[in-house]
């Protein structure tokens, strides 16, 4: 369990997340936008959206809230 704090937050260009575990995200405050391989269209994240990621699911942050923090809770495991 990890809680994750981001303002004005981006991932690197071209850098996506790989991660071997699954992932179940939710945001508890300000705002993030999600890329997630295969997925025409960006996912626009606001408090209490949340997102499970499968191992491997390759994704990145496009960007979150500017002048506030957007704090995550992010629960990995192993894969079923």
């Amino acid at each position: 369990i990890e809680r994750i704090i981001s303002r004005s937050h981006a991932s690197p260009t071209g850098f996506w997340y790989d991660q071997d575990t699954a992932e179940w995200v939710t945001l508890l405050s300000g705002s993030a936008t999600l890329s997630i391989e295969g997925q025409p269209d960006p996912l626009t994240m606001r408090p209490g959206d949340w997102i499970l990621l499968p191992a491997h699911c390759r994704h990145r942050v496009e960007d979150t809230a500017a002048g506030e923090d957007s704090v995550w809770l992010a629960v990995h495991f192993p894969p079923a």
